[in-house]
């Protein structure tokens, strides 16, 4: 436990300065308004934190083969994991045993009711490596170069500022870390959710290219959603604008 909290205590002291390093001049006056649009692609509402229930439903496992993604990540013990959009820690709880007590799961989300309905299951299920994140829509407060993984399960569609988010994600990175990315499939009419809450593979592909990311690999064996591997494109160099 003594462990723990040290560890917990450093991360703190990297990720303060990180603020700032986002967000240079500090001035909130150089964050430009929150899309409707990207690419062509309309941005949907990030969903309320009234229907958390929805994210631990009984047949989740069932309709979407959580386990089996899971799988697919290849965490190892003392991983650094962001679960970027974390809600109420369907993921953040299940990657904290697998990345061990040497590991941190850092779970972010913007709405402090999500955090707190995480902080009561962690305590619930006596877990205590996973550090919840208040993150604002323009900044995910991550510590630079630190993380291994940023896993995105069905929430980057809802991203109102996607190029200064992607950009601080990819400060995050370590150099060989990876944004692993869920959506379910736009391409398929026999997915039941809203068109808006759906991306196709064309436009992610789009949006990650132009945000200096490119694809590693594909898990296309998930019954309703996406899942695609992300690594940093060393080639690519922001446009100006």
């Amino acid at each position: 436990m003594l462990y723990r909290a040290l560890s917990i205590a450093l991360l703190l002291l990297i990720l303060v300065p990180s603020l700032t390093a986002q967000n240079p001049s500090g001035n909130e006056s150089n964050i430009p308004p929150p899309r409707a649009t990207y690419f062509g692609r309309r941005i949907a509402q990030t969903m309320h934190f009234t229907g958390a229930p929805w994210l631990i439903r009984d047949n989740r496992e069932n309709e979407e083969r959580c386990s089996v993604m899971l799988g697919q990540l290849k965490l190892k013990t003392g991983m650094t994991v962001c679960d970027m959009g974390c809600g109420n820690g369907f993921y953040a709880l299940k990657m904290a045993k697998m990345v061990g007590p040497q590991g941190t799961i850092l779970g972010v989300d913007v709405q402090p009711e999500m955090l707190q309905f995480l902080r009561t299951r962690m305590e619930k299920e006596g877990v205590d490596n996973i550090t919840p994140i208040l993150g604002s829509f323009h900044n995910p407060h991550l510590p630079r170069n630190t993380v291994d993984i940023i896993l995105m399960v069905d929430v980057y569609h809802e991203l109102s500022h996607p190029e200064i988010m992607l950009r601080a994600m990819r400060d995050s990175l370590k150099p060989d870390g990876q944004i692993i990315l869920l959506e379910y499939r736009e391409e398929d009419p026999k997915v039941p959710i809203k068109p808006l809450h759906k991306m196709n593979k064309v436009q992610i592909l789009k949006e990650y290219a132009a945000n200096g990311f490119r694809i590693a690999s594909q898990f296309d064996k998930l019954p309703w959603q996406h899942m695609m591997f992300f690594e940093k494109d060393p080639d690519w160099k922001p446009t100006s604008k």
